[in-house]
């Protein structure tokens, strides 16, 4: 019905209704009171469709600084509750000043996305070395053209060309997928990359943790007095978390992808987990939903070795120390921004 996974709380169930209740968050279904959970213990809420938030919770959770974010059944991103801004004004006044400097600009987005397809190349080199020679063959070729891809990137000094490098790579990421999929696996291999809607079962899924990905990335801006809404790397649109979007980059591969092929060839995931509706849209079940936002918050919780800081922090606590660097470099600490890169 609805799982605690570390410091955020989803609730899938439909029809769920959650209060308030002294300290804690009650979660009531069907008449009944299902699960407790102490306030304390979060950083935040996500409900996926017909949930109900009362007034009172969403009150609390403004005065603490705890966000909310509303997500449909299929997991596309709905709004979200802003809350104060933390920080200081003045680092919010340097990231503005910094979007309109077009070499500061241009040098965020491209470490953004040279991290972005390094750690694509490590996710394909990964599956090279597992896979069949014929597949370790195709593998090896789109890890050539990623790397290819970083060479010139080097080079540009122009915002459109960085994002077109950006594009290309991930058409040849995308296309080694299937690739990656065991010919064991429950499910069909994709055929590429689909969205709005996804029309098979892996881009779902993938679809599914980029939407809980985003939600983290523009709590994680938030959480250090970044404006989520002003970006480098995506374009600034009417309520567009361009920010949020362009820290997701850097983690898409390593915390997204990596779940969405383990739990395909781990043979977790079989076409019962799906539904398609009409029109071809293809989507989770709640059952099937669960089981990826189980194995997302495992995946959090791996420890990793930051290569800057030089300790072992939880995968799922890099995004935090991301927007904390970005932070820094905005305010003149850090010449640079030294992007996440995946060992």
């Amino acid at each position: 019905m609805a799982r605690e996974l570390g410091n955020v709380l989803y609730v899938l169930t439909q029809g769920s209704v959650l209060h308030a209740e002294h300290d804690t968050v009650r979660i009531e279904c069907d008449g009944g009171t299902r699960l407790r959970v102490p306030l304390l213990r979060l950083d935040g809420i996500v409900v996926f469709g017909r949930v109900t938030v009362t007034p009172f919770l969403i009150h609390r959770c403004a005065e603490d600084g705890r966000f909310i974010s509303w997500l449909d059944r299929r997991g596309r991103y709905r709004g979200r509750l802003e809350t104060l801004c933390r920080g200081n004004v003045l680092l919010r006044h340097a990231q503005h000043q910094a979007a309109i400097d077009a070499e500061r600009t241009k040098s965020i987005a491209r470490e953004m996305v040279a991290a972005k397809i390094q750690n694509c190349r490590q996710l394909i080199m990964r599956g090279a070395r597992d896979g069949d020679s014929s597949r370790r063959e195709a593998l090896a070729a789109t890890a050539a053209r990623l790397a290819t891809s970083l060479i010139g990137l080097e080079g540009m000094d122009d915002l459109d060309a960085i994002r077109g490098q950006e594009g290309e790579a991930a058409r040849a990421y995308f296309s080694a997928l299937p690739n990656l999929v065991s010919v064991d696996a429950r499910v069909p291999p994709p055929s590429g990359r689909s969205r709005r809607p996804p029309r098979d079962p892996i881009n779902t899924v993938l679809s599914f943790l980029y939407a809980l990905l985003r939600v983290e990335c523009a709590s994680a801006a938030e959480a250090v007095g970044l404006d989520p809404q002003i970006g480098f790397l995506h374009a600034l649109r009417p309520g567009r978390p361009a920010l949020a979007l362009d820290l997701m980059e850097e983690f898409r591969p390593i915390l997204a992808d990596r779940v969405a092929l383990t739990l395909v060839n781990r043979r977790e995931l079989a076409v019962r987990d799906f539904e398609t509706l009409p029109g071809g849209a293809v989507q989770l079940t709640e059952d099937g939903r669960r089981r990826v936002i189980g194995a997302y918050q495992k995946r959090k919780e791996r420890e990793v070795t930051h290569h800057l800081l030089k300790r072992a922090v939880p995968l799922g606590l890099v995004p935090l120390l991301q927007a904390q660097l970005l932070a820094r470099h905005l305010r003149g600490d850090l010449a640079s921004y030294p992007p996440y890169l995946y060992r």
